[in-house]
């Protein structure tokens, strides 16, 4: 029977495992919907600048945000931009800073983590001793300083914040590595002529990548935090570009309203804001529960 096969039965187990968790259908409950969102937003929120589809319309150019109305149904913000446009299409943003960071930084990182800690001797040391200048600098200090060399701009956000994180995986990745190398099973492949390559990428890495996920996982949401506080400070996106730092950045005027109605524009903040919370909040569920689906020590509990 094909379902008695093991590996069969070990994913099996491991999704039973992971949908378990009510935490864990929570997460992928709000994935879902802001993948639902992302691929339909032409649909929800159609271009009006069909060449630049991430610029947010806007009537006039008050700086007093306008409430909920039925031309607006989320408001406008300060510059008298749609919210609704810029939550819905700032999805899709927030997708692409994730995907890119995430995936540059896992695929330089372990690589790097698998040569380092296959190799060891004068290699692990030099890889080892750059990784550690690394990790003296603060990731946000080298990222906003890397940002204002090249110039501002979201793209540079998202290659500023790849050149830093990819330094968490290789540390990861290297310590997974040297508790697979002297294993038996690599070493009858040493003996039976596989190649150092075809070791290391076929069979120690699937054995050493479950940790790497759940970091992808958590740095998901991580990375959309950072790349929105950076455009909060005006490092990021052009005004009027739908992303949701951006958005709360042009919001900072009227988080607090007039003394007698602080929460006047209250709209201009929650909206945005709330997206990138609940965005950051579903990815860390995920990875929480991934966690404890491939953790040795919790897996069969």
């Amino acid at each position: 029977m094909t379902d008695r096969h093991p590996r069969l039965r070990e994913l099996r187990f491991t999704l039973i495992r992971i949908f378990r968790s009510p935490t864990a259908i929570l997460g992928f409950a709000l994935l879902t919907i802001f993948v639902g969102v992302a691929v339909l937003a032409p649909y929800l929120a159609p271009p009006k600048y069909p060449h630049n589809p991430y610029r947010m319309p806007h009537k006039g150019y008050s700086p007093i945000p306008k409430p909920p109305n039925d031309k607006h149904i989320l408001g406008t913000t300060s510059g008298q931009y749609d919210i609704f446009y810029g939550v819905v299409w700032g999805t899709r943003t927030a997708f692409k800073i994730g995907l890119f960071v995430v995936g540059i930084a896992a695929l330089v990182g372990v690589t790097l983590g698998v040569i380092a800690g296959y190799y060891g001797g004068i290699i692990d040391e030099i890889l080892m001793r750059f990784v550690d200048i690394i990790f003296a600098i603060p990731l946000l200090v080298m990222a906003m300083a890397i940002v204002v060399a090249f110039g501002r701009g979201l793209d540079n956000i998202m290659i500023a914040l790849a050149m830093v994180v990819w330094r968490n995986y290789v540390r990861v990745m290297r310590s997974g590595i040297l508790t697979l190398r002297d294993q038996d099973f690599v070493q009858a492949a040493k003996i039976m002529g596989v190649s150092d390559l075809k070791i290391m990428f076929r069979h120690i890495l699937p054995n050493a990548i479950y940790p790497v996920l759940v970091i992808a996982f958590m740095d998901m949401g991580s990375m959309v935090i950072t790349a929105s506080f950076m455009s909060f400070v005006g490092l990021g996106a052009p005004k009027g570009y739908a992303d949701w730092g951006q958005m709360v950045a042009l919001a900072r005027n009227y988080i607090v309203g007039p003394p007698d109605d602080p929460f006047k524009f209250w709209y201009t903040v929650v909206f945005p804001g709330g997206c990138i919370v609940l965005f950051v909040l579903a990815w860390n569920l995920i990875g929480d529960a991934l966690r404890d689906a491939f953790d040795p020590k919790l897996r069969r509990r």
